[in-house]
């Protein structure tokens, strides 16, 4: 998945747990566990904001895209005729 999901770095950083940041943002512990780990497939903007709020960041620290196929980026796309 090209979306990489950093909200453990960002507990690691504030010395805080999962179920912490569960408790403090009002999602169950599963559920961020589904989020943090990659398995989710959106987000609220609402819990983004949680996050982002209780662990003061910016949500470029929580979340960042990486190239899913390094032979797919636009430098090696095949022109296509008109």
């Amino acid at each position: 998945m090209p979306i990489v999901v950093d909200v453990d770095v960002m507990l690691a950083r504030r010395k805080m747990s999962v179920g912490a940041l569960a408790d403090r943002i009002g999602i169950t512990p599963a559920n961020l566990a589904v989020l943090k780990n990659g398995r989710a497939k959106a987000v609220r903007f609402t819990t983004l904001d949680a996050i982002c709020e209780v662990l003061e960041c910016q949500p470029g620290d929580v979340l960042r895209w990486e190239p899913a196929d390094a032979d797919r980026s636009p430098e090696r796309a095949t022109p296509t005729a008109d």
